[in-house]
């Protein structure tokens, strides 16, 4: 306490109670609660009324993916991050800073200055803001009144995007185009199309299977994104492909595809950037192999994926096509189906026309 004798003794020890109360507060809140709280936390929820650090929570939340090993949303939001402490230009920034006006400028940044031209890509940045923000709430580190997403302030709209996948005839001019064995372009051609004979299995996923992951005539595997089991027949097609692979090593252990032979088995991170350069590299053999096989399409890896989307059309039951996609949710498979379900559409317009 501040001594007696000082002028201000008074008005400084009525500051320093209020505190002292409030750290009881929260002292007691984590005693009775089952969440776990350290001194970090007792000393956020105490300065939370005074504007709590967005730097910070966002960190921590960056720290937190990378440690769980979901890179592919660690590395964005450390970008995102980045590009917030290039326009704030400040130490520190406190949540009650993030204002409408803020976010206003921040937008006029991104176009500006990172010359972000996709909206989509300037609304992940908001997104961003808007996650740190709302698990500052919780924390009690920010306060309901200054929340710049709510009521007539920013409203973030996603954009539904238009997916295109090729059809049957596109499949097959890829399939018999004649490629030189070996090549990185064959290499391209040959996962993409795995992917495709397995209802679109996420690249990312296909580079990491390995021989064990094939037992029985079946392909078993977990999709990354949301750790789902999937068993799957291998048809004659997907089998002519692995026999392509065969002799690049059969052992369980070795993975079916070399892209990532060289990593590092105990280091996620790794497996992680190796499969994203591969990635790159398939997008660009992707785009000679369109041109190759005479198809007017931007062909990129997801599009194995709207591939068999658009073939199976309404023709599959949305049940099975949830399975096959390992959706969570039903509403997910039928509103991503729906991109490639235009017979009634059609109907209705021979109908009116003729």
């Amino acid at each position: 306490m501040v001594r007696k004798s000082h002028p201000n003794s008074a008005r400084l020890n009525n500051m320093l109670r209020k505190k002292l109360v409030e750290a009881n507060d929260v002292m007691i809140e984590a005693e009775s609660s089952s969440r776990a709280f350290n001194s970090n936390d007792i000393k956020r929820k105490i300065k939370g009324s005074e504007g709590g650090s967005f730097y910070s929570l966002a960190e921590e939340r960056i720290k937190r993916k990378r440690s769980e090993g979901v890179y592919s949303v660690a590395g964005p939001e450390q970008s995102i991050l980045n590009n917030i402490k290039k326009f704030h230009g400040s130490k520190d920034l406190n949540f009650d800073e993030i204002t409408f006006s803020f976010i206003q400028k921040f937008k006029t940044y991104c176009k500006s200055v990172l010359k972000h031209k996709s909206s989509r890509t300037i609304t992940n940045h908001l997104i961003f803001i808007r996650t740190v923000y709302n698990t500052a709430l919780k924390e009690g580190l920010a306060k309901e009144e200054d929340y710049p997403f709510a009521g007539e302030n920013e409203k973030i709209r996603l954009k539904r995007s238009m997916k295109i996948g090729l059809t049957k005839v596109e499949i097959q001019r890829i399939e018999n185009l004649t490629l030189k064995p070996g090549t990185s372009v064959w290499h391209a051609r040959n996962v993409f199309l795995f992917s495709f004979y397995f209802a679109g299995i996420r690249i990312s996923d296909v580079l990491k299977m390995k021989w064990s992951a094939v037992e029985d005539n079946r392909l078993y595997y977990v999709m990354n994104k949301n750790e789902k089991v999937n068993s799957l027949k291998i048809g004659d097609k997907a089998q002519g492909i692995l026999d392509l692979y065969a002799n690049n090593g059969s052992g369980l252990s070795d993975f079916i595809f070399p892209d990532l032979k060289k990593s590092n088995p105990n280091d996620p991170e790794d497996i992680f950037i190796k499969s994203k350069t591969a990635t790159k590299r398939f997008n660009k053999h992707l785009k000679n192999i369109a041109k190759l096989a005479g198809i007017d399409k931007n062909l990129s890896n997801p599009i194995a994926r709207h591939s068999f989307g658009n073939i199976s059309g309404d023709k599959i039951h949305p049940l099975m096509l949830q399975k096959l996609y390992q959706h969570s949710d039903l509403k997910t498979t039928i509103n991503y189906q729906a991109n490639f379900i235009n017979k009634d559409a059609d109907d209705a317009l021979d109908e009116v026309i003729g």
